[in-house]
């Protein structure tokens, strides 16, 4: 058995996560979402890994080199050119056209293959799955689940017969056109018969192109409706409202990183927290290198990620920041995600770093700017407001010697060896 995950788009939707990160690439607990899918894959004993790479390729190649460090081999396949400048230019074949190329390259598809998005969170039974799969003599299965109307115009659907069939498939139909509410999954068990199908050397998309034609054939073509969970990491809200989960302890064997110092609190090394009037109500996660000055206010769940410096004043509520991110002196930010130039509120909105530098946030690794204090930034979110006492967890004015009781989730030291992902 062999696996292919998709990592060629843009990540549109995501931005400005993806301005300077492909979407695999996106940090789930300070690691990327693509490397849970290389250990869920490691997992059930696949060894053999090909990855279709084309915007921002570098960052994934560095990153997961040989796959070695994950008990895998992992190759890759670059869908772009480079200009008459010198410049990289991304070409992405679509997911159909991405596996073949590398098909045609060197007929790396000869056994039942394994086809992921590389972008969600997974705990399938793989094995289960399979089974299905040779059982029906699917040419093709499809992981699907039963998502909301209103949010069909995200996903494929599938109309099956009772035998699980698929009779047809629409890719990101209007509400008002869907044929059904069951949707792909973006997992995919393909048999090398079904890459035939595909043409050489064009745009060729699975969801739009591949399975349509596989439907009007006839062809042994199934769905597997599972119930496992599926997060899907499609746009901003997704992203928020997932490391939201994570750190409130819901998503199952999926644990907070870095040393439990107080209730819900977790710390990265060399951290520095200077607890004249702080307040800290998890869960809240602190990474390696950060400094948080006197008098601040961090509301969980939150994130904060390495090297990043939050200043005197400042009051930082249900938020992700990125790494190196400067919150600036009595700034306020809540239900935002943080990255280096942009700020996104948990809807979407964007609201770019002026050039001025004059924002409630900053690169940490740029010279401080001296303010006097209290200064009104311009370009400020809004006026702090008084914050509720209500948490979900205990506040600390000063870290206890250890945990206190009560704690609702389990806080691990990180390994840097992977350990395969499970989401009960």
């Amino acid at each position: 058995m062999k696996a292919m995950i998709l990592a060629a788009g843009k990540g549109t939707r995501v931005r400005p996560l993806t301005y300077d990160l492909p979407k695999p690439m996106i940090p789930i607990l300070g690691k990327p979402v693509m490397a849970y899918l290389v250990e869920f894959l490691a997992s059930y004993g696949v060894r053999d890994i090909m990855v279709n790479v084309s915007y921002l390729h570098q960052k994934i190649e560095e990153y997961f080199g040989d796959g070695s460090q994950f008990g895998v081999q992992i190759g890759y396949s670059f869908e772009g050119y480079i200009n008459d400048s010198g410049e990289v230019i991304p070409e992405p074949l679509g997911s159909a056209g991405g596996i073949k190329k590398i098909q045609e390259f060197a007929n790396f598809f000869d056994d039942t293959t394994i086809v992921i998005c590389g972008d969600a969170l997974i705990d399938l039974d793989l094995t289960s799955a399979l089974f299905e799969h040779k059982r029906k003599g699917a040419m093709v299965s499809v992981i699907t689940k039963e998502v909301p109307w209103d949010k069909v115009d995200s996903y494929g659907v599938v109309v099956t017969d009772t035998d699980g069939r698929i009779k047809s498939f629409q890719e990101k139909p209007k509400q008002e056109d869907a044929l059904s509410n069951f949707a792909s999954t973006g997992i995919y068990i393909f048999e090398p018969e079904a890459i035939d199908l595909i043409p050489v050397g064009t745009m060729f998309d699975i969801g739009s192109d591949l399975f349509p034609l596989m439907a009007e054939k006839g062809l042994p073509f199934y769905a597997q409706q599972r119930f496992f969970n599926w997060i899907d990491i499609g746009t901003v809200t997704d992203y928020w409202s997932v490391l939201q989960s994570v750190l409130q302890g819901t998503v199952a064997q999926l644990e907070v990183p870095g040393t439990q110092i107080a209730d819900g609190v977790w710390v990265g090394l060399n951290t520095s927290i200077d607890w004249s009037g702080t307040t800290i109500q998890g869960p809240v996660y602190i990474g390696a290198g950060c400094l948080i000055e006197p008098g601040c206010t961090i509301i969980g769940p939150t994130w904060i990620g390495h090297g990043s410096h939050i200043c005197s004043g400042s009051k930082v509520v249900r938020s992700v920041l990125f790494e190196y991110t400067r919150i600036l002196p009595d700034a306020y930010l809540e239900e935002m995600v943080v990255v280096k130039d942009y700020s996104v509120n948990r809807a979407g909105d964007m609201l770019q770093l002026p050039e001025s530098g004059n924002s409630e946030w900053g690169d940490a690794r740029d010279k401080q700017p001296e303010l006097p204090p209290n200064t009104k930034l311009e370009g400020q979110l809004e006026t702090a407001p008084e914050l509720q006492s209500e948490s979900r967890s205990a506040s600390h004015s000063k870290p206890p010697s250890k945990p206190q009781p009560g704690s609702q989730q389990k806080a691990t030291t990180k390994s840097n060896s992977p350990t395969p992902l499970g989401i009960a």
